[in-house]
């Protein structure tokens, strides 16, 4: 396997897939997702760049987002989706995708598109964010992101992986899984 800076070069990156990079604040969704684009030498989308200022502002005010405050930005992010689909380009996106709902929403994008959840303890979790400071996203309302996250279920195209393993280990599990499916 590639070191995870290099460009992977397998059939897993010559296939046009998109990918969301999902689970809770602070798991590592952006860091792994820019990690996973670098390494199959595609596009990477920031998905939190898309929230409108008044989301923004909302969450820096330690309120959490509803699922109406949420829906114009999933469609951004779903048009996204369905552009480079029918673009036949590869993307890696990083979403929350925390509930059923908006993965059901993003997958009316593209049917093959495959989550990657990241998922860890919350004492991690709330380490990580106490190390980041120019965030949005304050540690108040990670239980508000626990109490909404629905695993994936057994009919979404994804995987679960526990962040405790490091980020180079972590994609080659998804470059590996995606190799094999």
């Amino acid at each position: 396997m590639n070191n995870s800076s290099e460009t992977h070069t397998s059939a897993a990156s010559t296939i046009s897939r998109r990918w969301v990079i999902m689970g809770v604040c602070g798991c590592g969704k952006s860091e792994i997702g820019q990690r996973l684009a670098t390494a199959l030498a595609i596009p990477f989308s920031e998905g939190d760049s898309y929230h409108p200022p008044a989301n923004i502002q909302k969450m820096q005010s330690g309120i959490p987002l509803t699922d109406t405050d949420r829906a114009d930005w999933l469609q951004v992010l779903k048009q996204q989706l369905a552009t480079a689909r029918d673009n036949h380009q590869n993307l890696v996106l990083s979403c929350s995708a925390l509930k059923r709902t908006y993965r059901d929403l993003l997958r009316e994008a593209d049917p093959a598109l495959v989550f990657v959840h990241l998922h860890g303890e919350r004492a991690l979790i709330t380490s990580r964010m106490r190390m980041r400071n120019d965030h949005f996203m304050p540690l108040s309302l990670l239980d508000s992101q626990l109490a909404d996250l629905q695993m994936l279920e057994v009919d979404e195209t994804g995987l679960r992986l526990n962040i405790e393993q490091p980020p180079a280990t972590l994609i080659e599990e998804i470059i590996d899984w995606t190799a094999g499916s």
